[in-house]
């Protein structure tokens, strides 16, 4: 495929396979594309969705927005408004009423993850767990196509204040030498890789010439594998990316691109077994991730086949999230039962060199939540839990339990087991949000002085 090529809700009506859609289709997808922002590129829709079968074709919903990821009440009146041609701030004013409704950055990643260094918030930056730093560089804030899932989606929205990134990178450096226990970076967005090669090396050039000991692994989380294999192979800079890459690995630090993939068909084309060849060679590991989805991949043999081909391919299964609660997570998600039984049946059609894959996992406020299994306890069925991270590092490994509930889909809907009032993090971790409160108020008051 010669050049990138990519389809928003402005020319949505350019793309050729669209013409086996009707006129009321293309409305709705409009319609849900005013909340959920929507973007694809001419890779997607020409080498992935199956357009004989489009209507239940996982890629095409994977990235056309669907009726029914908004409430029927609210797509009804945006409709409404869109088709009476309603003034654009009317239309906006009732987007943002939707949009503020879909628990916009859940896990609070805005309010509790963003830290602060010498009384300012550093608003590209997130430090949730001890050793893992999360960097947005700002020029990497976008993504070759969307996720309808997405629960990042905010950083497409238009809406200024929900959006991460930072350009300064010597905030970062500075951040980094005050924080020793941080071992690992993780560029992230967005999709780092939009970014021009030269812009990326810049960013991680800094990092290695500050010679940090304690940095160890540079993460690069992105979906460009499975929405635009080319920009490994055919980019103006795509051999100059595989350099930068390369500086990592020379420079010893170890480099992990962490590749989401939602369903096999992303791993079947040509181009990504070749654009994976060339990242591997540059001595980077691919690892892979993904929440588990209705529509999408909730099956245990959609989770079996994903597994089996990302280790044909030299990847390394990596995790299965729980869908976040947020955006459209009423049409994606999964409860926390059907969740365990997938994980358990795909885990058992694979090798033990495809068994990798941690899940299902809860990317929660606390901390990454393991839901480890169920169990019948003195006469009362729970669920098993875990922390593979936490806010708290020594809440990590330690297991605690749930009441069974089957119609759970996220830690919110799981009450303690055994007659408990809360969970035993709960005290420490509402103590933690108090001081994140009342740190960013200080900050606030801070800058109002100034201003």
């Amino acid at each position: 495929m010669s050049s990138y090529k990519a389809y928003t809700t402005r020319n949505i009506r350019k793309i050729p396979q669209l013409s086996a859609l009707s006129e009321q289709q293309l409305h709705e997808i409009e319609v849900v594309s005013h909340v959920l922002p929507f973007k694809t590129n001419n890779y997607v829709v020409e080498e992935l969705i199956d357009w004989e079968n489009f209507q239940d074709d996982p890629m095409f919903i994977l990235n056309f927005p669907q009726r029914e990821m908004l409430k029927e009440k609210n797509f009804n009146h945006l409709s409404a408004l869109i088709k009476k041609n309603a003034p654009k701030d009317e239309i906006d004013n009732y987007v943002n009423h939707i949009r503020l409704r879909m628990n916009p950055h859940p896990a609070g990643q805005m309010e509790h993850n963003v830290p602060s260094m010498n009384g300012n918030r550093l608003n590209g930056i997130q430090h949730k767990y001890r050793e893992t730093l999360l960097f947005f560089p700002s020029q990497g804030q976008t993504c070759h196509a969307y996720c309808t899932f997405c629960f990042r989606w905010p950083q497409f929205s238009g809406m200024d204040n929900m959006k991460f990134g930072m350009k300064q990178t010597k905030l970062l450096i500075d951040y980094l030498k005050q924080n020793k226990e941080i071992t690992d970076i993780l560029f992230t967005g967005g999709d780092p890789m939009v970014m021009k090669a030269s812009i990326l090396a810049r960013y991680v050039n800094a990092i290695i010439q500050a010679e940090l000991p304690q940095i160890k692994t540079i993460r690069i989380g992105t979906k460009s594998l499975s929405f635009w294999p080319y920009r490994f192979l055919t980019d103006p800079d795509s051999e100059e990316l595989l350099d930068v890459f390369r500086s990592i690995t020379d420079a010893g630090i170890h480099l992990a691109i962490m590749s989401h993939f939602n369903h096999s068909k992303e791993l079947s084309t040509h181009a990504v077994a070749r654009a994976s060849e060339k990242i591997l060679q540059t001595g980077a590991q691919i690892r892979t991730q993904s929440p588990l989805l209705r529509h999408i991949n909730n099956s245990s043999e959609a989770w079996a086949e994903m597994w089996r081909k990302q280790v044909d391919l030299g990847m390394i299964p990596y995790y299965m999230f729980i869908a976040r609660n947020t955006g459209s997570h009423a049409y994606f998600g999964v409860n926390l039962n059907e969740s365990l039984e997938i994980y358990k049946n795909a885990y058992q059609k694979v090798s033990g060199i495809c068994r990798t894959a941690r899940g299902p996992s809860m990317s929660s406020g606390p901390g990454k939540i393991h839901i480890t299994g169920t169990a019948t306890i003195n006469g009362e069925k729970v669920y098993v839990l875990n922390f593979i991270q936490g806010r708290v590092p020594e809440w990590v490994g330690q297991p605690f339990f749930a009441k069974y509930n089957p119609d759970a889909l996220w830690i919110d809907d799981l009450e303690p087991a055994f007659g408990e009032k809360e969970f035993f993090y709960e005290k420490e971790y509402q103590k933690l949000l108090k001081v994140d409160k009342l740190t960013d108020q200080s900050i606030m008051d801070e800058e109002a002085q100034i201003a």
